[in-house]
């Protein structure tokens, strides 16, 4: 049939020695098996789960992917993300967090506080929760600026060495020159979503959204400082943002309107998924846990 490429009359050999060692241009029905797995998988996550039963079903973190969490300052994203670190961990996942903005003992001392669901953990939780991570979870030990060629090579150790399954970074502005560092934003966000593709990781990516006005207004992905390639070369955006106007009218001595969220988690993109939307979660100030509903209580992660 004219136009049909018969396999058999291929000398694919010749090809391999003409061009690129592994040859990317197959049939289609190379995929055949993958593509029925895919179909096979609808309605079940196809992925490792955010901690609140509600995501489940509709947003998944895939192995060879990238997440930016973005948000406005002060807003808790990098409090959200150590949540659902406490979460993949409890699944069995084992993760990093490089985090160039707090110490790891600040960072630990906060996912120990979620973890125990209360505001000062016994000696004796602290001491389970320590064992509990073990296998479960590292930190990257540097503050400040980071060079993006050590970043990169963080991230190849991690695979290598440590068999790791994701990995935080907070936040993409300490690894380029700064806001208006386009190319290098572009450069990186390619470079960790290679990265992310060929080693099969989670790459998690915390992100600042612009200085606003209005904090009170719901942001989104095309808030977000920096070059638009940033949500272009991601395969998901979570925007975390926080209700300040209850907040301030609770600390001002007014009721709590439990009808309304203290936060919201957006999923902006979900390149491989089906779902797209705004997610309400409610904050526990003892525990510094986001949960699915109003009257929810902690959830517990050491095990």
């Amino acid at each position: 049939m004219a136009g049909v490429i018969e396999r058999d009359e291929i000398d694919w050999a010749r090809y391999m020695r003409d061009s690129e060692p592994q040859v990317k241009v197959r049939p289609a029905s190379a995929w055949r098996e993958a593509v029925a797995a895919r179909f096979a998988r609808k309605g079940q996550p196809d992925g490792a789960l955010l901690p609140w039963a509600k995501t489940h079903e509709i947003i998944a973190l895939r192995p060879g992917e990238l997440t930016v969490w973005a948000g406005i300052n002060g807003h808790g994203k990098s409090l959200l993300t150590g949540q659902v670190i406490l979460g993949l961990m409890a699944q069995g996942q084992r993760c990093m967090v490089a985090s160039f903005e707090m110490k790891p003992e600040a960072t630990l001392e906060r996912m120990c506080r979620q973890a125990s669901r209360g505001s000062r953990p016994t000696e004796q939780f602290v001491d389970e929760f320590h064992d509990w991570t073990d296998g479960r979870l590292w930190l990257y030990d540097q503050q400040g600026t980071v060079d993006p060629l050590r970043l990169l090579a963080v991230l190849r150790y991690c695979h290598e060495r440590l068999h790791m399954q994701h990995i935080v970074v907070d936040s993409l502005m300490k690894c380029v020159r700064g806001e208006d560092d386009y190319n290098g934003q572009k450069n990186l966000l390619d470079t960790l979503t290679s990265i992310a593709r060929d080693t099969g990781m989670h790459l998690h990516l915390v992100h600042h959204i612009r200085k606003a006005d209005d904090e009170n207004s719901l942001p989104g992905k095309f808030d977000m400082k920096g070059s638009g390639s940033i949500s272009d070369q991601a395969d998901n955006v979570m925007i975390v943002w926080r209700n300040k106007r209850k907040q301030f009218e609770i600390q001002a001595g007014g009721m709590a309107d439990d009808e309304k969220p203290d936060a919201m988690l957006v999923c902006d993109k979900q390149r491989n998924g089906e779902w797209e939307g705004r997610i309400a979660l409610w904050f526990d100030p003892e525990s510094q846990q986001f949960l699915g509903t109003a009257r929810a209580a902690p959830q517990g992660y050491v095990r």
